[in-house]
């Protein structure tokens, strides 16, 4: 029987298989970002229009302050309690209305906040193809002080992501908009490893000094 044959899986092969399964389950997309589930646009968001051969319609157009969005011939939509698709499939509808086969493209550019020691700390727009990672590597990267070991993230004042290494959240596709991003600074003896090096050979020359005498 099945059962019976496990009972002489040896001990150590049986750790590698639990090893490998928590490895895979770290480290594999999560269900939200293989899924890249249906996001609602917020004020401040903007959606980058392409109209094949009319550049007048062309552009990109940003949510404003009360969740209206206005698009040259579609006019002026509310979008801040439609999910993307549904909204995304009724801005078609209206420029098949308006022009003769349109070949047009929509993307949302959610907006993020990327603070900290990072190079240039401010307001990032991600397409759906971006994560967390790509947010912290549009700002420029960390300082000369930050530590990209050391990133949080918060949503709507809660920490979801109390501090992790950039590189873990390459996969992170939950990207909200309003989602706010941390890098955290170096700690005192990664800022000051150097001086801190050179004080202890300096020290351990004069101690060797010490003992010759």
């Amino acid at each position: 029987m099945i059962i019976s044959r496990c009972r002489f899986i040896p001990l150590s092969f049986a750790r590698f298989l639990l090893g490998l399964v928590v490895a895979c389950a770290i480290t594999a997309p999560t269900a939200s970002a293989q899924d890249n589930p249906s996001f609602v646009l917020r004020p401040g968001d903007v959606v980058k229009v392409l109209v094949w051969r009319e550049k007048d319609m062309s552009g990109d157009f940003k949510v404003d302050e009360s969740g209206r969005l206005v698009l040259p011939l579609i006019g002026r939509r509310d979008v801040t309690h439609t999910a993307w698709e549904i909204l995304r499939d009724s801005l078609l509808e209206g420029y098949a209305r308006q022009l003769k086969n349109p070949s047009v493209i929509l993307t949302p550019m959610r907006r993020v906040l990327v603070l900290g020691e990072v190079t240039k700390p401010g307001q990032i727009l991600l397409d759906p193809t971006m994560t967390f990672a790509s947010a912290v590597a549009l700002a420029g990267g960390a300082n000369m002080q930050g530590d990209l070991r050391r990133v949080r993230i918060v949503r709507e004042g809660r920490t979801i992501v109390k501090q992790a290494p950039v590189d873990s959240l390459i996969f992170a596709a939950d990207v909200r908009s309003g989602d706010q991003v941390y890098v955290d600074r170096l700690s005192w003896f990664d800022r000051n490893s150097a001086f801190v090096a050179s004080a202890a050979l300096s020290l351990t020359g004069i101690l060797v000094s010490l003992i010759r005498r």
